[in-house]
């Protein structure tokens, strides 16, 4: 077949177009494969050059100086506001933003008065005068660039605040609704709160005294009968104009509430009708008011019982929401304990004791206290015996005591056995028991057995105890009294009776107004009811007598233990321990049938800049006398000064007392309040 001369053209130009399609497609069926590996030896180079790019970024970055704070603030106000306010304005969370730029910061300053302003109105002032000044040349400051060594700072914002005058709390209003609104048994309670929540009059309003007002009249609320109290209404009241402030609180007490039953979780060891015992002895019983006071009693006689490491009262509510039950939760103390101490005292020098407890002696239940005391001059051991306490909180006590007093050159030892019931509580302590007393006395530079009896005694005694303080920690009023008495007969070749009676009394007289409320940091409540705040310009006065005799014929032989010697850090001042007494024929102290102790101290509170020290200083004037016949009592006297620093566990006090009669100073440290 012939083609045309045109058909063989466009033949010719099919061939050609194949060919170019499929020249690619031969050229790589025919190429040598390529290792596997390659493509992935090149990613591998890729990502190490990437990754040492990262680094060198990063350590350029390291390398450059870290930036500066994007502005300053030059603050001028007074230094009791200034302080306050830099330290809450909101200026200060965009100081060391990197990206801050001009127009952000000009946004930020057009908004600062405001916040200025509330700020000083937490702190009682409601008219500032506010000036808030950009830097120069802000409008002309460029935003930082990325990759720039450090952005330019803007500049210094300069505020120029005048808080104006203070307003100050005309009155606080405290309303009740609820069960507490109308209930005869809840006078005293609405007195209570009352009274508390106006201790802010006349103060300057601040928010934060506001808060606290707040919170303690409701604290108070839910402290007694009523724990599901709440504050229903609140309302500062601001006049600019008289510059004062009315507060106005609304108290829902809701339904009293009465206690229920007592559950006691983790007793394993010990029975759990002890701690029952001792929430009922609390006050706690079923049907009575619901008291956070008794709870915190309760939980406090528990954990002083011995037998618990931790101890948590609480109640619970129950479904038919009129009783609540007394949830008593325990870790039990291991059975037995062992407890090393090392101390000392002016007086006796350095003190090493051992202390053995076991909390259930096997067979009786009771619990055992052994000790071990080791000083200078004096040398202790005893054990006693007490039974977990009755359904009254009445104890029963077997005790005994080895003792040996050394006193210049005359040594006095001493055994005795004491059996008996005791009652510890927070206002009243009571004891009576049948006690045998034994004692020796040798005068070691002058042996005269002829003199060297030792006389023996038994008697039946009571004692009583009352505290009447406002705080048993730092007493600013308040009295204490205690009493013992006995009677006995001599044993021994010589039986005579006789009779024994000691007190003692303490009361502190506040003196002067009370101190001015301490001045609060700005931003803080003021204390206007903790003990530093109860504490008056003067200080207080405290007196504190102490007395005792012995009744009995001049023939009795009354053994030493239950006569009476004093002097030293927490009788007379200015002498030594036992340095007041009755001159033996061989011229060494020892005791005397009739004892009289005086103490007349001033307690003054020392006030720093904003009237908040824990610093007080002391001045005594002590007395005391010991002799065998009333008619010869002569006291001696000892007068001093010292410091007096109120920790968090107790006055801690150092004195200086110059003894009248030896001529001599002598140093004195007291730790803690006890009576």
């Amino acid at each position: 077949m012939k083609l045309a001369s045109a058909d063989r053209a466009g033949l010719v130009c099919f061939y050609l177009l194949c060919g170019l399609l499929l020249s690619p497609l031969t050229a790589l069926s025919q190429a040598p494969s390529a290792p596997v590996a390659a493509p992935a030896e090149a990613s591998g180079e890729d990502a190490a050059d990437e990754q040492q790019t990262r680094e060198q970024a990063r350590r350029a970055r390291a390398a450059r100086p870290p930036a500066g704070p994007r502005f300053e603030i030059d603050m001028q106000a007074p230094e009791a506001q200034r302080d306050f306010l830099l330290r809450h304005m909101e200026l200060q969370r965009y100081r060391e933003q990197r990206n801050l730029d001009a127009n952000e910061l000009g946004r930020l300053l057009a908004q600062a008065p405001d916040n200025l302003r509330e700020l000083l109105a937490t702190l009682g002032h409601f008219t500032p005068v506010v000036e808030v000044t950009a830097p120069p040349g802000l409008g002309e400051a460029t935003a930082p660039q990325n990759g720039a060594a450090a952005p330019q700072p803007l500049g210094t914002v300069t505020v120029r605040v005048d808080p104006g005058p203070v307003t100050q709390i005309a009155s606080v209003n405290v309303s009740f609704v609820g069960d507490i609104a109308n209930a005869p048994e809840a006078a005293d309670q609405r007195a209570d709160i009352q009274r508390e929540a106006a201790l802010s009059q006349g103060l300057p309003f601040s928010q934060a005294d506001w808060d606290r007002t707040k919170s303690a009249s409701l604290r108070r609320l839910i402290a007694e009968r009523y724990p599901n109290g709440r504050i229903q209404n609140s309302l500062a009241d601001i006049d600019n104009n008289q510059r004062v402030a009315n507060l106005y609180i609304e108290l829902d007490s809701g339904q009293a509430m009465r206690i229920g039953d007592v559950v006691v979780q983790g007793a394993e060891r010990y029975d759990a009708e002890t701690a029952e015992r001792l929430v009922r002895l609390s006050g706690l019983t079923p049907g009575s008011d619901y008291d956070l006071s008794r709870l915190q009693d309760a939980q406090r006689r528990i954990a002083e019982s011995g037998y618990y490491d931790s101890v948590f009262v609480y109640v619970e509510p129950t479904l038919d929401g009129q009783t609540l039950p007394v949830m008593v939760q325990l870790r039990e103390s291991k059975k037995q304990k062992v407890v090393i101490g090392v101390g000392g005292s002016t007086d006796n020098g350095a003190r090493l004791s051992l202390e053995h407890t076991h909390n259930s002696v096997p067979g009786i239940g009771w619990r055992a206290l052994s000790k071990l005391q080791l000083e200078r001059i004096d040398q202790l051991a005893a054990t006693e015996l007490s039974s977990p306490p009755d359904g009254d909180g009445w104890r029963k006590i077997v005790g005994a005591q080895l003792a040996r007093q050394l006193d210049e050159t005359t040594i006095t030892s001493s055994q005795r056995m004491r059996v008996g019931q005791t009652q510890l509580g927070v206002e009243y302590d009571r004891a009576y028991y049948l006690q045998y007393d034994r004692a020796r006395v040798v005068n070691e530079a002058a042996r005269n057995p002829a003199t060297e009896v030792a006389d023996s005694s038994i008697t039946a005694n009571y004692a009583w105890t009352r505290r009447r303080f406002d705080d048993l920690i730092f007493p600013q009023s308040g009295y204490g009294l205690a009493v013992e008495l006995g009677a006995g007969y001599t044993l021994g070749t010589t039986r005579l009776p006789f009779g024994r009676t000691h007190a003692r009394w303490l009361t502190y007289w506040p003196l002067g107004r009370p101190a001015p409320v301490a001045t609060p940091v700005p931003g803080q409540a003021r204390e206007v009811s903790t003990p530093a705040a109860r504490r008056t310009e003067l200080g207080r006065l405290a007196l504190r007598v102490e007395g005792g005799a012995i009744m009995a014929r001049d023939a009795a032989p009354i053994p030493d233990t239950q006569l009476f010697i004093t002097g030293g850090d927490n009788t007379v001042r200015g002498y030594g321990l036992r340095d007041i007494g009755v001159q033996r024929p061989d011229g060494t102290i020892g005791p005397g049938r009739y004892k009289a102790v005086v103490s007349l101290e001033w307690q003054r509170p020392i006030f720093n800049s904003d009237n908040r020290s824990n610093w007080e200083n002391v001045i005594f004037i002590d007395g005391g006398a010991v002799a065998n016949k009333a008619g010869d009592l002569d006291p001696v006297w000892g007068v001093g000064t010292g410091i007096r620093f109120n920790s968090p566990v107790g006055p801690l006090q150092l004195d200086l007392a110059y003894g009248l009669k030896t001529q001599r100073f002598r140093i004195h440290l007291n730790v803690g309040f006890t009576f």
